[in-house]
């Protein structure tokens, strides 16, 4: 061995100088899986949102109370889902998938009744819910699981077998009716194989049938389904009716000017011209109260959450990661872009709420369990080989 090896054998190690509170702030972040900059741009969104509410609600202090004590639960539900493994998640994206679809089928069967719709199953003294928002998730994981254990891009036979995935969950959602909710599974299963690599020539061609659809799908809407979308074109056809909503709507918007009327000073929702300014309409008391500065900034930090995630789905180090990642960031985007413009009068009524900020708690523990399956395939990706 030469003199220069043993010199470096023996030399001493340096002392490496005791952790920067940076550096023990991120090991805390990365032991309990979770990205700080995604985490905290949730937490600041929530607590915007119970600010909203609150002015939304009435003033009612238990309102906020309540959704804030199911952001909690949400954020629990985050955390738990964060931990485990991509591989994990694989293995049960078919029982996932399975028992959803069963649950669907149970609603069907022995379901709630609701304001003229069967949606919900009730686990009498325990819990009631909607399987469908469990389709939110499911549905992505087992297309993704589909298409990661083949080749890619998708042949056609596996274009076939995802049209039958996804087919029969919206079809048994759509039954209930909720329209606005199989939309949404749907979209989220459909941004899963548009991420697996589909050609622009099969996208146009996809795209092509699903207008030729649209006729079809037209004659099988409810009468209210079909009463929508004519009120979006012309809402003043039914000022008092079905037109009520939008109209108010935009007219809250509008009144708020560049910076609103001030926090609690909303003519339209305190005086309760607004319908639905609590859950689905939210959107237009942030805006007749914060203007169009206050709608802005909840927009960017809309923005800056799902650009996040995306370069998180970018990150992932195998398909199903990818798929699945993306899939998720990209429904979240289609929540607040379906809700702000069913809002501002741009996209028909379809009962899309908008993302933790309007009251709920299944929609927001929904999303959440979403986050935490972003957060788990990036946690883990060390864990897989480059």
């Amino acid at each position: 061995m030469a003199l220069n090896d043993l010199t470096r054998a023996w030399r001493p190690h340096p002392v490496r100088p005791p952790a920067s509170g940076m550096s023990r702030r991120r090991g805390l972040w990365e032991r309990v899986h979770l990205d700080p900059w995604l985490f905290g741009m949730l937490l600041l969104l929530m607590a915007a949102g119970l600010v909203v509410l609150y002015s939304a609600s009435g003033q009612r202090i238990e309102t906020v109370m309540a959704q804030g004590i199911r952001f909690g639960v949400a954020l629990g539900v985050m955390v738990v889902i964060a931990q485990f493994s991509p591989a994990t998640l694989l293995r049960w994206a078919l029982p996932a998938y399975l028992v959803g679809v069963m649950l669907l089928v149970a609603v069907e069967l022995v379901g709630d009744m609701g304001m003229g719709a069967r949606r919900w199953l009730t686990i009498p003294g325990v819990i009631r819910f909607q399987p469908s928002e469990m389709m939110k998730l499911a549905m992505p994981l087992m297309v993704a699981a589909y298409l990661s254990r083949r080749e890619l891009p998708p042949r056609l036979k596996d274009l076939l077998a995802c049209a039958v995935i996804i087919g029969v969950p919206v079809v048994l959602i759509a039954k209930q009716p909720d329209l606005g909710t199989s939309l949404l599974v749907a979209a989220a299963a459909v941004f899963v194989v548009l991420l697996a690599g589909l050609s622009w020539r099969v996208i146009g061609v996809l795209a092509a049938l699903a207008a030729a659809a649209l006729p079809l799908l037209w004659m099988n809407l409810h009468d209210y389904q079909r009463q929508r979308v004519l009120t979006f074109l012309d809402p003043n056809s039914d000022p008092l009716g079905s037109g009520w909503n939008i109209i108010q709507s935009t007219t809250a918007i509008g009144s708020g000017g560049v910076f609103g009327k001030g926090w609690l000073e909303g003519t339209q929702s305190q005086l309760e011209f607004l319908p639905e300014r609590h859950t689905d309409f939210i959107v237009a008391v942030l805006g007749e109260e914060f203007g169009l500065v206050g709608m802005l900034a909840f927009l960017l930090l809309y923005l800056m959450i799902v650009s996040r995630g995306l370069w998180l789905a970018a990150e992932a180090q195998d398909t199903f990661g990818r798929l699945v990642a993306g899939s998720i960031i990209l429904t979240f985007f289609i929540y607040v872009f379906v809700n702000v413009g069913m809002v501002s009068g741009i996209l028909p009524v379809v009962g899309v709420p908008l993302p933790l900020v309007s009251y709920g708690g299944t929609s927001s523990v929904t999303l959440m369990a979403g986050f935490g399956i972003l957060m788990a395939i990036n946690a883990h990706r060390r864990l897989l080989p480059r």
